[in-house]
This record gives C-alpha cells, sequence and structure tokens, in this order.
C-alpha cells in the first residue's frame, strides 16, 4: 500500500468583499427540529451549481470554505445533510487506483496519507473538473500548478458539519441512516494498485503527461 500526505498552505488575509454580503440564515427554532436519518443525497445538480458558486465568488480555500458554509446554512437541515451525503458518494467513486497514482506524481511522492483531502480539493474543483479527470488523470495537468505540489482540502468535507452544527446545534451523523447509505470510507474497496512506486515506469503508464511533467526522482 503507497502511503502519502498533503499540506495546503493556502491562506488569505481577509475574506473577499463578495462573501460579506451572504444574506445572513434564517432562524430555525431549535425546539422545533424533529429529523429522522436520511440516507437522501442533495440533487447532484443542485450540488454543483453551489460548488461552481463558491468558485466565482473566491480565489482561495480559505474563503471558499466560508462562503460554502455560509451557502449550506441557507438550505433547510435536511439538505445540508444530503450535501454532506452527496460529497461521500463523490469520494467514493473516486476512490481509485489511477487517482491515487495521479495524486502522487503531482507531488512527486510527497504525498504519504491525505488521498481523501485530495479527492476533496478535487470536488471542489467542480463538476467539469472531477469527471474529466476521474475519465483521464492527466486532465490534473489543467488544475495544478507547473511545479510538484501536494493538493488538499481538509476543510472541504467539515462544511456541511459545521453548517449542520450551526443550525441544529446537533452532529449531522446522528441524523444519516448508514443502513441505507453504504457509500462511505467504511465500505471503501481494497483497491489493486496497477502502480508501484518501485517501478516508475507503471506510473507514466497510468498517467504518462503528469509523470514527463512532475516527476523529477
Amino acid at each position: 500500500m503507497v502511503d502519502y500526505s498533503q499540506n495546503s498552505n493556502v491562506k488569505s488575509d481577509e475574506l473577499l468583499t463578495s462573501t460579506d454580503s451572504i444574506e445572513a440564515a434564517p432562524r430555525i427554532n431549535l425546539d422545533s427540529i424533529h429529523l429522522d436519518p436520511t440516507s437522501e443525497m442533495l440533487d447532484e445538480e443542485s450540488y454543483w451549481k453551489i460548488i461552481e458558486s463558491s468558485l466565482k465568488e473566491t480565489t482561495n480555500q480559505e474563503d471558499q470554505e466560508i462562503f460554502l458554509t455560509a451557502e449550506l446554512e441557507k438550505l433547510s437541515p435536511k439538505e445540508v445533510i444530503g450535501f454532506r451525503l452527496r460529497t461521500d458518494k463523490l469520494l467514493f467513486d473516486s476512490y481509485t487506483s489511477n487517482l491515487w497514482c495521479a495524486n502522487y506524481v503531482i507531488s512527486n511522492g510527497a504525498a504519504d496519507d491525505s488521498f481523501d483531502y485530495f479527492r476533496c480539493w478535487l470536488i471542489s474543483r467542480g463538476k467539469e473538473a472531477y469527471y474529466k479527470t476521474q475519465e483521464n488523470p492527466d486532465n490534473l495537468v489543467n488544475l495544478v500548478g507547473n511545479e510538484p505540489q501536494a493538493y488538499d482540502f481538509e476543510g472541504f468535507w467539515y462544511v456541511a458539519n459545521n453548517a449542520f452544527k450551526n443550525l441544529t446545534h446537533k452532529e449531522v451523523e446522528s441524523y444519516v441512516d448508514y443502513e441505507k447509505f453504504t457509500t462511505t470510507d467504511v465500505h471503501y474497496p481494497i483497491l489493486e494498485f496497477n502502480w508501484n512506486v518501485d517501478d516508475p515506469k507503471t506510473m507514466e503508464k497510468v498517467c504518462p503527461v503528469l509523470f514527463k511533467k512532475f516527476w523529477k526522482k
């Protein structure tokens, strides 16, 4: 098993002016909240529209995380759970050997254990970036810089959790029906790797464009 990690040092000095105008979330009578555990994901097109809005309104991860949390607070608690479940489904679907290889290559082997957060970063880049990279990992060459770097976005995974807690003062996990919703990390498949760090040619075969640009060992 290949181990790797990623560090994202994206910071900003202040939140963009555009996010200052976000409407305050509607007040919810906490005593009236009654939610049964659900396995219903947010409609995928609605999900991607929220992501695309965050990309248009922000220029870095810190602001994007703040924007997304504020946008989710405008939804109903059930829809916020649905956003979290849709994220988990997209993470499940992108748990592949090819993407793992691409992540390892673009960091030039610096990544150790944050494949989940790399995939969070990929999802945060929007629908087109996510699906094109799923089809061909070399598509990452259009999303990353010119030097080897680890890409991750840990905070992205927590936006729904934080929004739900802000709305309800409760934890989102308590309202997920895990008997019906099974596309979670607990059920990730055991991957059969088609590449090996000790044989760089196997990595080059998976993502030749990325390998040529980023692999410097």
